[in-house]
């Protein structure tokens, strides 16, 4: 069964994507090809628990095992050697993907103290989208008792768009809530 936000991808965005941008190839139009989910753990050089607990919180909040990361080189000033596990993502794709951008949108997001929207300024300039979240316990997976410990998270949204305009587009018409740009709010 196709998740909710996806079949809203295919019958209703795309097409206002495709009148929106001019295209009648629907090949051409920008799609979301993946999101990862990072979360470095600076505490795990000092305690382990710290990086397994994170791991539990990201595979609950994700679905799906997340991957440890390593440091590729040592940082004395970090305390930090070659080859520590300091870290974990995951990768989502297809029907995980929906499923967790959706989850996003409507539930973590609101719940996010101070929350005014997303920037819409953090783009790499080839439409690909960068958040970062203070807290996992925003998701509601989490039970608040077992995981104490405020760890963040970096959430990459990564599309087949050309450029940030375009990319932009896409992640507003999939309901990501970005900050109202001051210049058309004076002229409103």
């Amino acid at each position: 069964m196709k998740p909710r936000l996806q079949e809203k991808f295919e019958k209703e965005i795309l097409p206002a994507l495709a009148k929106k941008l001019g295209r009648s190839n629907p090949n051409s139009l920008p799609r979301l090809k993946k999101i990862v989910v990072n979360m470095g753990v600076g505490a795990a050089t000092q305690d382990k628990k710290f990086l397994e607990t994170s791991v539990e919180a990201m595979g609950l909040i994700t679905g799906q095992k997340p991957v440890v990361t390593i440091a590729r080189q040592a940082i004395a000033g970090f305390k930090l050697r070659e080859g520590m596990q300091i870290g974990c993502k995951v990768t989502l794709r297809r029907q995980r993907m929906y499923e967790f951008l959706d989850r996003l949108i409507a539930l973590a997001l609101p719940r996010v103290r101070d929350f005014r929207g997303v920037s819409r300024t953090a783009f790499d300039g080839r439409g690909n989208y960068s958040l970062g979240l203070a807290e996992q316990l925003v998701f509601p997976e989490l039970n608040p008792d077992k995981f104490t410990r405020v760890q963040g998270m970096n959430i990459c949204f990564v599309t087949t768009a050309q450029s940030d305009d375009e990319g932009r587009e896409l992640l507003r018409a999939l309901g990501i809530p970005f900050q109202i740009d001051e210049k058309s709010k004076d002229a409103a």
